[in-house]
């Protein structure tokens, strides 16, 4: 029976990141990958959504130049040379992250891989037992088929978006996170009809309220059809395309529809009671703040856990594992701060508190808001309007939260989380000389307060 020091179940980001750090520590490691090195990220994730998201985004692109001189005429999209060019950069993704395994002597299969025992893994395309003294479960996530209405089979997940043979003319897109509000603006743009249908009072739940009130009306105004406090209760084949029935509405006919109701926990085949590995809510790996499950060796990264969600989370989370068991360096993930972005348009940043998360911890809390439309739109006639937000602690005039809705909102939410993670204050801020004309600017000129939670009303 082979030996290894560390067996990782799993090759998307967080496990190859795991397994080169480790072996860079001298460990003998061994990566299983059912599917292709590179995961749900690399593979049918992040990376092909932001290719499709820069594709869908030329044709505004286009009108928008007219108002600046510009006459752009004949101008037309090929969906089979967008696939075939994301396919051709994806490869060439994988053979990257094949490579950087290579390099450092990680040995890696296509298999799928379970417990025997605590111990012991078992690669399924073989049979092959493999003894580890540390096993790192990174099987990240998995689409949720949803509800077993009628018809159901025919909805597609977000795994299947990236292979379509051609683009539906017009799609209902279920869900109201991140992978739907993005698809649903990636086919607008496209020129799809689009329908998007969510149960919740309002799309993006988790962020602050008024990012999520001002990118709806932002969706609509493209001429996406938002139905909140909705849900798709059936799906019928007609006449070559799909009749959805929708709480409250007209049934709608489409081309594709897609149910993108979140992700959860790919556990189901790794017989984690055998190595009598806990698991909690929606099937997720019980961890502690090291990532050590409740079986010692055995750890957890990435989405398997059901932490934070992110690729960058699980990026982190696998190099600290393999900095605290083969590094000698004890690491802890802190995932108090971390930024985010939606790729919808216009795009969404946010880091730290929102105003309710403020409200509820905090008490004392101001409140910093402006909405303006972006320079580049006086010309172009764009009626996008963007918003930045800043979430301060009333007390500390520390900010404890940046939220903003358009341009470059990804850009520009990685550079704020430095200052947020440092616990700047809002004095610091506004220290700080606006470089102008710029949409940044507007979050170091923000003077007074347009809200303020917490205060005591003067006396009359």
């Amino acid at each position: 029976m082979k030996e290894v020091d560390l067996f990782v179940i799993g090759g998307g980001s967080g496990g190859v990141r795991a397994a080169r750090v480790a072996a860079s520590h001298g460990a003998k490691v061994m990566l299983a990958e059912e599917h292709r090195i590179g995961g749900t990220c690399v593979i049918r994730g992040c990376v092909p959504k932001k290719l499709f998201v820069y594709a869908s985004r030329f044709a505004d692109e286009f009108k928008d130049s007219a108002g600046y001189g510009w006459t752009v005429a004949g101008a037309s999209f090929d969906w089979g040379t967008l696939v075939a060019n994301k396919d051709r950069e994806i490869a060439r993704l994988e053979a990257t992250y094949t490579g950087n395994l290579d390099r450092v002597g990680v040995e890696h299969v296509k298999s799928r891989a379970s417990f025997d025992d605590s111990r012991t893994v078992r690669l399924e395309a073989s049979g092959e037992l493999v003894r580890a003294s540390n096993v790192l479960i990174a099987t990240g996530s998995w689409p949720h088929p949803g509800d077993p209405i009628p018809g159901v089979e025919h909805a597609i997940s977000s795994n299947d978006v990236f292979e379509f043979r051609g683009l539906p003319r017009s799609i209902v897109v279920q869900g109201g996170g991140y992978i739907a509000v993005e698809f649903a603006c990636v086919f607008a743009g496209l020129g799809s009809s689009v329908t998007l249908v969510y149960r919740g009072e309002n799309i993006l739940r988790g962020f602050d309220a008024d990012v999520r009130s001002h990118l709806k009306a932002e969706l609509e105004r493209k001429g996406i059809r938002v139905l909140c406090g909705a849900k798709v209760t059936s799906i019928a084949p007609s006449d070559g395309g799909y009749r959805v029935g929708v709480e409250g509405v007209t049934p709608i006919v489409a081309d594709k529809v897609l149910f993108a109701l979140g992700r959860r926990p790919n556990t189901s085949s790794l017989h984690l009671d055998r190595a009598g590995v806990e698991v909690v809510a929606r099937g997720a790996v019980k961890v502690d703040r090291f990532s050590q499950t409740t079986t010692p060796g055995i750890f957890a990264v990435g989405d398997v856990t059901n932490r934070v969600n992110l690729t960058p989370v699980a990026i982190r989370e696998g190099h600290a594992f393999a900095d605290t068991v083969f590094g000698g360096r004890p690491t802890a993930v802190d995932h108090a701060v971390v930024p985010t972005t939606v790729f919808s348009e216009p795009e969404v940043g946010a880091v730290g508190m929102t105003e309710e998360e403020a409200v509820a911890s905090l008490g004392r809390v101001d409140i910093y808001k402006t909405t303006f439309r972006p320079m580049r739109a006086t010309l172009s006639g764009s009626g996008s309007k963007s918003l930045m937000k800043l979430v301060v602690d009333g007390r500390t005039e520390r900010v404890v939260g940046c939220h903003i809705v358009g341009p470059d909102a990804g850009e520009l939410i990685q550079i704020i989380a430095i200052p947020v993670q440092m616990r700047a204050t809002k004095s610091d801020f506004n220290a700080v000389m606006a470089v102008h004309p710029t949409a940044a600017e507007e979050l170091v000129t923000m003077r007074h307060p347009i809200l303020q939670h917490g205060i005591e009303p003067a006396a009359a």
